[in-house]
């Protein structure tokens, strides 16, 4: 399964008045394709200074001590935030817990809609085109190295520039009528929900901008393929011009007519099959001859036919054998890698750093490395990608904190005496000396020699495994992402185009009357409404990730479940990947397909859905299950004993040590490793060495553990 985000070792601190404060230690997540991770715990536990990590919107006196958030081969934590921009709201969008925070209370819902259409649609052009040249470049390039003879190596340098300029009058030829569907479809749903009010006598103020509306989209909707001009214009432009003089006259009946005949025109429009755009740009590109006149059906057959002899069977052919020779190119370079990083363990595993050597390693490392990614890959190897920055942070951070760790140390110091003072005169000090914040040397080389190794074992594991790449469907998504990207070019993002797809996100979030709410004010919706309003806004770029920050907290209980089910219809029908936050496990139990447990910091459990309500293993997970409530739980809830550490000072042992009952000395004396339960099933307590006494959940789990599955099996028979 494609990982779509991967957290490794994350740290984060912030400076306070009194402190350093530890808010995230060494946490390590990923997050796949179309699933939902919940990230459950207390306030206070980490999960949303995680998320907020991820998103690049930490507060100013944030401190990240080590880690990496790797998407599409970047590391979040390292990228600049015009990076940022390309990827918050386009491809990472968040829904926060009061949705006013996410909207601007003066603006109307719809400019605040499309306002983020039009200013990523842009954005995006940019970025396709880029994408487009660039790949196809490199594309040519592999085809040429990897051809057989000068005839193969120009025929494919030829066909890599017949795809480029057939390409563009397919999407030209494709965005033409989707303009055009699009104007159709705009007049059809419009007609609809305004012959209705007519007919209710219900109109409103707004009518005649609707019918303005309706004449322009029916006149825009005339196309070749969607509504035929030749045949409907005049008729189309006579309706059109009457609409508005039978408004005025009141002539309702006249009006209801002339709409209805509108909307039979269109309607039958909408049915009509579509034509292959892809191939017919590369016939009218380069046959010299008008398209044959034959149904739409017969058409596609044509010129699949036609461009399959002429060009395809050729490109792919020749693509294919590029893709296998850029590959084989890329392990090979990963066994001379392999050999360069094993040697620089050495350089980083000295007691002392030397700054120039450790300086010139990583530019080894950097060329090495950077010759294993294949750049025809369209999957992204993030840890090849990501690596070379991520050694040059720590590095940095090494040599950095040899000259502010004496600072540091030397204000501890005064502070130390100066408690010591107070306390010699016979009075009590209203306040610790907390810990020095001293950078972490050894920690740092650490990490570099854990960035090492994990790029060993990834090139171990692509070498060693067996390669059963099929080439012939890699070529085909190639095609694909050629296509998309092409795509992107030349979509632009129109007013009306945004204001129609603003109104079909409206309208699939749940919102009645999509029309007329479009232009009303944020104050005049409720509050499960401007959450919806806000769901739709993170959708309205159509993102990769949706991180949702406890969405559904600010609301009643029987709105937290309509927005819970809309949150999942949307997941499923757009493949996202969501990360949930929320402090209650109740809320994503029919949602989450795996759950991370945090704690002051850290994940004390980890597993699916199934692990954590079945066989949850910590004593802080069984805390939060025992204080869930259900219909069928007859007693009384328990609350979690005592109040989270003070993260200034963190506890040397288990952080959950002093509210748990079950905790042994060794829980207040040392932090437990993260036990593997089973290969989906993680916990870090003590309880799960080998040497520890047995425990049972609380019967209140068991008991709750028991009904669910009796309900399951008779669900089942």
């Amino acid at each position: 399964m494609e990982k779509k985000l991967q957290v490794r070792n994350l740290r984060i601190s912030f400076h306070t008045s009194n402190g350093k404060v530890q808010a995230v230690r060494e946490i390590d997540f990923d997050l796949y394709k179309g699933e939902t991770l919940a990230i459950v715990g207390e306030s206070g536990s980490g999960k949303s200074v995680t998320s907020k990590a991820i998103l690049g919107i930490l507060a100013g006196n944030s401190i990240i001590e080590s880690g990496e958030i790797i998407y599409d081969g970047k590391d979040l934590l390292k990228i600049s935030e015009e990076d940022f921009h390309k990827i918050r709201g386009d491809k990472i969008a968040m829904i926060f817990q009061d949705p006013m925070s996410s909207l601007n209370p003066i603006v109307r819902i719809g400019r605040q809609l499309t306002e983020a259409m039009l200013l990523k649609g842009k954005a995006r052009q940019r970025e396709s085109r880029a994408t487009f040249n660039s790949y196809l470049k490199v594309l040519e390039q592999a085809m040429e190295a990897s051809a057989p003879d000068a005839a193969a190596k120009s025929r494919a340098s030829e066909n890599c520039k017949k795809f480029d300029k057939f390409e563009f009058k397919h999407i030209e030829l494709e965005a033409a009528y989707r303009s055009a569907f699009e104007a159709a479809q705009e007049t059809a749903d419009d007609i609809d929900k305004l012959a209705f009010e007519l007919e209710k006598n219900s109109v409103g103020k707004g009518t005649t901008d609707r019918l303005k509306d309706i004449a322009r989209q029916s006149m825009d909707s005339l196309n070749q393929y969607v509504v035929d001009p030749v045949t409907y214009k005049a008729e189309m432009n006579t309706l059109s011009s009457a609409l508005l003089k039978d408004f005025k006259a009141k002539e309702y009946k006249a009006l209801l007519e002339k709409l209805y005949r509108i909307r039979e025109i269109v309607g039958e429009a909408l049915k009509k099959p579509v034509p292959n755009f892809f191939r017919m740009g590369y016939y009218l590109t380069f046959a010299g001859e008008p398209l044959p006149d034959m149904p739409v059906e017969k058409l596609n057959d044509y010129l699949k036919e036609y461009l399959d002899s002429h060009f395809m069977n050729a490109f792919i052919e020749d693509a294919q054998r590029a893709l296998k020779y850029s590959s084989d190119k890329s392990r090979e370079n990963m066994r001379a890698a392999i050999a360069e990083l094993q040697k620089a363990l050495e350089v980083y595993g000295r007691e002392s750093l030397n700054r120039s050597e450790c300086l010139e390693t990583h530019k080894k490392l950097t060329e090495a490395v950077k010759k294993t990614i294949d750049p025809l890959a369209i999957v992204k190897d993030s840890l090849s990608y990501t690596f070379s920055g991520s050694l040059k942070s720590e590095i940095d951070h090494y040599f950095q904190g040899i000259k502010s760790n004496v600072k540091v140390l030397r204000a501890h110091e005064k502070e130390v005496r100066k408690h010591d003072r107070i306390v010699a005169r016979g009075k009590q000090p209203g306040w610790e000396v907390a810990d020095a914040a001293v950078t972490d040397l050894e920690l740092i080389k650490e990490n570099i020699a854990h960035l090492i190794h994990r790029l060993v074992e990834h090139y171990d594991e692509v070498l060693n495994a067996e390669d059963k790449r099929d080439f012939h469907a890699a070529t085909v998504d190639v095609i694909d992402y050629l296509m998309e990207n092409a795509a992107g070019v030349k979509n632009k993002v129109t007013r009306r185009i945004a204001k129609h797809r603003a109104i079909k996100l409206m309208d699939e979030v749940g919102i009645a009357e999509p029309h007329k709410r479009y232009r009303q004010y944020p104050f005049e919706f409720s509050g499960g409404m401007r959450q919806r309003i806000v769901i739709a806004i993170a959708l309205a770029a159509n993102p990769d990730i949706l991180i949702c920050d406890e969405p559904t907290t600010a609301l009643d209980v029987t709105i937290q479940s309509q927005i819970l089910e809309l949150i999942n219809k949307l997941k499923e029908e757009r493949k996202l990947s969501v990360i949930f936050i929320t402090h209650d496990l109740g809320v994503v139990a029919n949602m989450a397909d795996r759950v991370a447990v945090m704690y002051a910091g850290k994940i004390v459990e980890y597993g699916t859905s199934e692990d954590i309500f079945y066989h949850s293993a910590h004593p802080y997970t069984w805390a939060l299950l025992s204080s869930m409530p259900d219909l069928d739980t007859n007693e009384k809830l328990e609350s979690i004993p005592g109040t989270p550490p003070n993260m200034i000072y963190p506890p040397k042992g288990d952080a959950f040590a002093p509210r748990n009952k079950y905790a042994m000395k060794i829980d207040f004396e040392r932090q437990p490793p993260m036990f593997k339960i089973s290969d989906t099933h993680y916990a870090a307590t003590w309880l799960l060495h080998p040497d520890a006494p047995k425990v049972e959940p609380p019967k209140a789990i068991t008991d709750r553990i028991a009904r669910m599955n009796q309900r399951r099996e008779r669900q089942d028979g």
